[in-house]
């Protein structure tokens, strides 16, 4: 008996390799990717303008990385004993102006170096709907805890998204002409805005994002939605809100990612790595037996010795960790 719906899924040639840095934007799906490529040694930088949902606040993000665009004093307002700004995720608010300036500013130079070099460029988008200042009308990626009059919830056309996105693409591959992009929308379901709403933002990312994959072809679509929404389609796979893939689910995801969007010789070696990283959070009972001194051994060397098959990655937590569990 059958229990699955088939997808098709046809990822880039050659796929995603461990020498090339990747960019990831977006929703809070995105950090499941990213944390994950990170975690298994990939060169990485994710949102540093904090998470974003809607197509709007990805654009102005990724402008400014290109547009190397200081923030100063005008761009923070001051609430709730904080400096916050309209721009940035909740992380980058704080006491002190100076340093939260300092931090944004920061995170952004690093943004715009890491594009500059990226050949992968993830973007994950969550929902049609932001959220625009009365006043201004200014789209905002967080709004902070702000009372809701403050704001119109606006939901995106099809075309507005379309043409956000088009201008960013034309720019971001001026900026960076080995670039290449992976769209994908998100599994999470925005249950706030309703059942039905949550549906329709879903169609037009959807419809926006198949609309430019078929115009570039630098660009690709990741169908993480589908594989959740279509594939697994049981709240089984949802965690106690109903809205966040659990656990099994966003591992399933991330296995088909690995399978199809990943370059084969970068499977292997992260089949090889997994293994170390998850000894490195094991965590001891009996730390003084001998069959654990033998684990730790056994890891040390492991890990050594990918080191030194693999300059360009990074082993020196691990090897720190093993070398000091196997001093104890």
């Amino acid at each position: 008996m059958k229990w699955m719906t088939d997808i098709q899924l046809k990822g880039p040639v050659p796929g995603i390799g461990y020498k090339d840095p990747v960019f990831l934007i977006g929703s809070c799906f995105t950090e499941h990717i990213g944390n994950k490529l990170k975690e298994l040694k990939y060169r990485v930088i994710q949102n540093p303008h904090g998470i974003l949902f809607d197509p709007i606040s990805v654009c102005n993000s990724l402008i400014s990385y290109m547009e190397s665009r200081i923030y100063k004093e005008e761009d923070l307002f001051y609430y709730n004993e904080l400096w916050q700004s309209w721009t940035h995720h909740s992380r980058f608010s704080g006491m002190d102006k100076v340093q939260v300036l300092e931090g944004m500013n920061a995170s952004r130079q690093e943004g715009t170096d890491f594009l500059k070099r990226s050949n992968w460029l993830i973007i994950t988008l969550g929902s049609s709907y932001c959220y625009r200042l009365t006043e201004g009308d200014i789209t905002v990626a967080n709004c902070h805890r702000v009372p809701a009059p403050r704001f119109r919830k606006h939901l995106c056309t099809i075309d507005e998204t379309v043409a956000a996105l088009d201008n960013t693409l034309h720019r971001l591959f001026r900026f960076n002409p080995s670039l290449q992009v992976i769209f994908t929308v998100s599994p999470v379901r925005h249950l706030r805005d309703g059942v039905v709403e949550n549906n329709r933002s879903k169609a037009r990312l959807l419809e926006s994002v198949h609309h430019l994959v078929g115009k570039f072809n630098k660009l690709h679509y990741f169908p993480a939605y589908e594989l959740v929404i279509d594939v697994l389609r049981d709240y089984r796979f949802y965690d106690i809100d109903l809205a966040h893939p659990n656990y099994q689910a966003t591992s399933y995801v991330l296995d088909q990612f690995k399978l199809h969007y990943i370059q084969p010789e970068a499977q292997a070696l992260m089949d090889k790595i997994q293994p170390i990283v998850i000894a490195r959070k094991h965590t001891a009972f009996q730390p003084q037996t001998q069959a654990h001194k033998n684990f730790i051994q056994s890891f040390a060397q492991k890990t050594s010795d990918l080191q030194q098959a693999y300059p360009y990655l990074d082993f020196s937590e691990e090897l720190a960790y093993f070398q000091s569990c196997g001093k104890g």
